[in-house]
């Protein structure tokens, strides 16, 4: 008897986390962490609060803990997600070009291969802004006016989608910004408001209720097609600068959770994405939605690394 109960214990040891959990009881049977890299308040932030809700509708007994962890423009958020345990209770957000950028810069300690991708959920498209008082009306005048003389522009930090957008920029036309990194969104929101700066590289999100209240001057959308809640502002290819960036925002497990789990987790996500309450819910807050499942959204970020890679080696930041 005794050799049997080692035997039984010696298995139990060896076993991987994921699944000793997997066979302990029903899953999920305690807490889901959701790490959301950045700080509380944000869009990101809003963005999970509103999928633990829709969540909640499918899963009524699970409980979900976001933990907030702001800082280096996602990476200490991201690397707390990759080195999460692997027992299905630590998922997080992740968000675009921060995370396959700081791979690209190598200052990553993770790669796209730490995680496992669960899917996309929302995107928020670039915009170039001005102060309300600005000369600058349009894509050309922006142009015309960098080419004159250095245009202090605010982007959020080095190596985000602002920043990129804004070297894409330079990289197409031959100007030089003279480029100031922010703490965040709301800094640049209110050196714009302020007039503090010449232009701001922004999420339309951030900035489309002061344009519409004529505090603000969005000057171009850098999507492919105009806004349905701005349908008035040009896109920059329509202008002749054909510069296109978006943010996404997605979810993430580490990778090696065992695979059963996954699978529920993807379920879950796959049911919020098609709630008709989360899809309103997003809409009232002004947050785009673009779903993807996780094999998509894996191939997206595959090729968005590929392209920054691209990018960075001619722009090393």
């Amino acid at each position: 008897m005794r050799k049997v109960m080692t035997l039984v214990l010696a298995l139990s040891l060896a076993l991987p986390l994921s699944l000793s959990t997997a066979f302990a009881g029903k899953y999920p049977s305690k807490p889901i962490k959701i790490i959301v890299p950045s700080k509380a308040g944000g869009s990101t932030d809003t963005g999970a609060r509103l999928f633990i809700k829709a969540a909640k509708k499918y899963w009524p007994d699970a409980k979900f803990v976001i933990k907030n962890v702001p800082g280096s423009g996602g990476q200490k958020g991201f690397e707390e997600i990759a080195k999460g345990r692997k027992d299905g209770y630590t998922i997080g957000m992740i968000f675009t070009t921060q995370v396959v950028a700081h791979v690209v810069a190598k200052r990553a300690r993770y790669t796209l291969d730490s995680f496992h991708v669960m899917g996309n959920v929302m995107q928020d498209p670039l915009i170039v802004a001005v102060p309300k008082n600005s000369d600058i009306t349009d894509m050309a005048g922006f142009i015309k006016a960098a080419k004159a003389g250095s245009l202090t522009t605010a982007v959020n930090g080095i190596g985000s989608d602002d920043f990129v957008a804004a070297k894409k920029l330079e990289q197409q036309t031959g100007v030089s910004f003279n480029l100031l990194p922010t703490k965040g969104s709301t800094e640049q929101k209110a050196m714009i408001l302020g007039g503090h700066v010449d232009a701001s590289v922004m999420n339309l999100s951030q900035l489309q209720a002061q344009h519409k209240a004529g505090t603000a001057r969005i000057i171009a959308i850098l999507d492919e097609n105009r806004s349905d809640i701005l349908p008035e502002v040009k896109t920059a290819g329509e202008q002749g600068f054909p510069v296109t960036m978006t943010a996404t925002r997605g979810f993430v497990a580490p990778a090696g959770v065992d695979k059963k789990i996954l699978a529920s987790l993807d379920d879950l996500l796959a049911k919020v994405q098609k709630d008709e309450e989360f899809i309103a819910e997003c809409t009232k807050d002004v947050f785009f939605l673009l779903p993807m499942n996780g094999v998509d959204y894996l191939a997206y970020l595959t090729d968005l690394q590929a392209e920054t890679q691209t990018f960075y080696d001619q722009n090393p930041w």
